[in-house]
């Protein structure tokens, strides 16, 4: 048999190797040695680390560790380009932009080369995925710069940014950051990990050499270090990081309390659900590139198949004798599949992962073939015969492993997808459209790919839920992540809180009251856990009335009724708004006793403060179902409808000042999404909150939806923080106050807002109306759905 038809016999591949001349003729014209990129110019090499090629383990060059002093370098470089680059047109801004796309494009085999060699991804997915969507990112975002005064009015860029990328996407994780925060007019520092740093060095020389102004764009290199100096750094404006989430939650800790901005994409344990009407050798194919996609090590990866009991066998025996076929080997090789990872401290934690795992109970299947005996490089790897509460379920991997288990109905595959700690990224495969739009919704995850997997785009969102982070890149949402309202550089200080009197409170100095405002949870009057009251005093001193002292219990008792609310997320937006016309409607009616409440506890004439309230509900009722997604149209056949969700349970902590309109501007916007909220309300005037209790009952508010528990904000705000029931918090507190809220809150990385002691004038309907607090009520979720046949 001649050699063509032992081919077409068998289908073996041949070797093709990429040739790597190129990639390797630039690191020597760099002397294989790079300093930092700063305000333009290139540093000396210096405290140098080796950066080597996973899957042979060569040296290809020497990487500079920046230290704090080069950080300040950098961040000081960045903030004298602030004001010019700045004040440019968004045009000039995006001419700019657009030169750094025109130019990945033309040395795109030479980025990928580099990519390949220094990350050791098959060079396929660095030549055809990875480069083309980071140029795809700098056009995307060329085009928004011009777009910014018109579709963001009356905001501004941060300032300087400092973003940390991780080492699995290098190049295109250094484009999804730096291109819109140049095209809001801020300016970066960048630190590339350090296993993978020469495609963001080789970038650096692009912004060189297209002439991009000096400081713009700075690139530091080194290890943690150098990112927790950048963290730390107090002229650092915001903080972007991709990573994991544990390093995650430790700059959540630094940056609490500082105002800096602070975007957070990290881990995953992503769920890929198979239903019994799938097309299986689809639903095989989509799942090889969603878990052996870049050897596993993706956020996003699929790595826990949850396939429905019916075709378990059949499906798993279909998925082994595809594994069978995959190829692992040379990264630089364009016919295969597994390439190496990225270090060997990466194979060692999945192997130490896997262990544990079969240590727990778990079978393990790896396809025969060999290893290569030289690189980091590890087979891919079939999980089952596991339970949820197996380390490889539960635990993100970050290899090509993949974890199996059955499901028997679709509220059983949306209970197991949802046993997650992390909330990335989801696929869904079924023939059944009914079936998939039912299911994506009820997925806690940013991205749900029906009938597919890793489609990204730089016109959709994506960012998770949960511990996977908050915010988005990519999309209106990524683009608004990189600008504030103008009024945010104004906030003054708010003013201290007007002393009561130092009378003595004597329990028993009630005078002539006879009832004590109860707690609101579950849409009934409670009786505070604690059996004790705290007094009320009007501005003279006299008591005004008595509430009762909130404590953890009570916290406690209030999020499980929330939690047992959040039906209301999926209620009718329209039905919403019509509670919330009630709502108004009915405080209207009772302004004249409202307006006596606020003058007998603050002195202040309260007529103006209830009529701006009801108009602040009422606006919030006129949101409701106006404030949605939209529907992107990427360059793939696919539409990507980019839903707009309620965070969840919201804790708020009402401001002291201007007791009714205070509560119900933070309350009504996040109802109004769907938020059910546990509200604290002003220490010193918590009357006008508890008199709400009858105008909810008689709105049609349902039970749950709206908790109060009164008390100490600063001791109860840190309860809510801490409670993993809740999704945010908003809190008007002091520096200190709310510096110790965001900290507590880092255990679920739940979205805060704190006040930080500045002041916002809520009588501003204008500067601080609903819109404000909708975008901060809410996250998109991005559903993409194939079309065509």
């Amino acid at each position: 048999m001649n050699r063509i038809a032992q081919v077409f016999e068998t289908l073996e591949y041949g070797p093709a190797p990429e040739a790597p001349d190129q990639a390797l003729d630039w690191l020597d014209s760099h002397g294989r040695a790079f300093g930092h990129f700063i305000g333009g110019k290139w540093t000396k090499p210096a405290n140098t680390f080796t950066t080597d090629n996973p899957a042979t383990g060569e040296i290809l060059a020497q990487i500079s560790a920046a230290d704090a002093g080069d950080v300040d370098k950098a961040v000081k470089a960045a903030r004298k380009a602030l004001k010019e680059w700045s004040a440019l047109s968004g045009f000039e801004r995006g001419r700019y932009l657009y030169a750094i796309a025109r130019a990945l494009q033309k040395h795109a085999r030479l980025f990928a080369v580099l990519e390949t060699l220094d990350n050791g991804k098959p060079i396929r997915e660095s030549r055809d995925l990875d480069i083309p969507l980071a140029a795809r990112h700098f056009y995307h975002h060329a085009g928004w710069a011009p777009l910014i005064d018109t579709q963001f009015p009356s905001h501004v860029p941060y300032g300087v940014c400092g973003q940390i990328i991780p080492w699995n996407f290098p190049l295109l994780m250094l484009a999804w950051k730096i291109a819109p925060a140049l095209a809001a007019g801020n300016t970066v520092v960048l630190k590339p990990a350090e296993f993978t740093s020469l495609t963001a060095l080789l970038f650096a020389e692009i912004c060189e050499r297209i002439g991009l102004p000096k400081g713009v764009v700075n690139i530091v290199t080194g290890a943690g270090e150098t990112g927790e100096a950048m963290v730390s750094h107090d002229d650092i404006d915001k903080i972007a990081f991709t990573g994991s989430t544990e390093v995650g939650k430790a700059i959540r800790s630094v940056t609490a309390g500082t105002g800096k901005g602070l975007s957070l994409e990290l881990g995953g344990k992503s769920p890929y659900v198979v239903f019994e009407d799938a097309d299986i050798d689809s639903a095989i194919e989509g799942l090889v590139d969603a878990i052996w996609f870049n050897q596993g090590q993706v956020c996003c990866a699929g790595s826990r198949l949850l396939v429905q009991e019916s075709i378990k066998e059949l499906f798993i025996a279909r998925l082994k004798r595809r594994m069978a076929t995959l190829r692992l080997g040379d990264p630089m090789d364009k016919a295969v599949d597994i390439g190496a990872m990225v270090a060997p401290v990466q194979v060692e934690r999945v192997r130490d992962l896997m262990q544990r795992g079969a240590a727990e109970g778990a079978t393990i299947y790896e396809p025969d073939g060999e290893v290569p005996s030289v690189g980091c490089f590890v087979k891919p790897a079939l999980v089952t015969n596991v339970s949820p509460a197996n380390s490889l379920v539960s635990e993100e991997i970050f290899g090509p492993v993949l974890v199996a288990m059955s499901f028997r109905t679709p509220e059983e595959a949306v209970a197991l997808a949802n046993n997650t700690r992390y909330g990335l990224a989801a696929t869904v495969w079924t023939e059944n459209v009914n079936l998939a739009l039912d299911i994506a919704p009820k997925l806690k995850a940013g991205v749900v790919w029906v009938n597919g997997t890793n489609n990204f785009d730089a016109a959709v969102g994506f960012g998770g839920y949960k511990e996977s982070g908050f915010g988005r890149e990519g999309g209106r949402e990524g683009m608004a992540a990189y600008l504030k309202p103008v009024w945010m550089k104004d906030l003054k200080p708010a003013p201290a809180e007007p002393k009561r009197s130092d009378r003595a409170t004597n329990p028993l100095d009630a005078e002539h009251l006879d009832r004590t405002a109860k707690m609101y949870i579950g849409g009934k009057q409670a009786r505070p856990d604690s059996g004790y009251s705290r007094p009320v005093l009007g501005e003279n001193g006299a008591f005004v009335g008595e509430v009762g002292e909130g404590n953890r219990k009570d916290i406690r008792n209030a999020v499980e009724v929330a939690r047992k609310a959040l039906g209301w997320g999926t209620t009718a937006a329209h039905t919403r708004a019509q509670i919330l016309y009630y709502l108004a409607e009915n405080l209207d009616a009772r302004r004249t006793e409202f307006a006596e409440r606020i003058k007998a506890q603050t002195g202040a004439d309260g007529a103006a403060e209830v009529a701006a309230t009801v108009a602040r509900v009422f606006v919030c009722a006129g949101w409701a179902d106006k404030y949605d997604g939209a529907v992107h149209s990427p360059p793939m056949r696919a539409i990507a409808a980019a839903m707009v969700e309620p965070l969840g349970v919201l804790g708020i902590v009402a401001p002291p000042e201007l007791p009714l309109l205070g509560t119900l501007s933070l309350v009504a916007p996040a109802i109004a999404m769907g938020n059910p909220v546990v509200v604290v309300p002003s220490a010193t005037a918590p009357l006008s909150v508890t008199d709400l209790y009858q105008v909810l009952d008689t709105s049609d508010v349902p039970a749950g939806v709206v908790n109060i528990v009164t008390g100490d904000p600063a001791v109860l705000g840190k309860v809510l923080a801490e409670h993993d029931g809740v999704d945010g918090l908003w809190a008007f507190a002091s520096q200190e106050t709310s510096t110790a809220f965001e900290k507590a809150s880092i255990g679920n990385l739940k979205q805060t807002w704190t006040s930080r002691g500045l002041a916002y004038d809520l009588m501003d309907a204008q500067r601080y109306g609903a819109e404000f607090w909708l975008a901060r009520a809410t996250q998109v979720k991005n559903v993409w759905v194939p079309y065509g046949a």
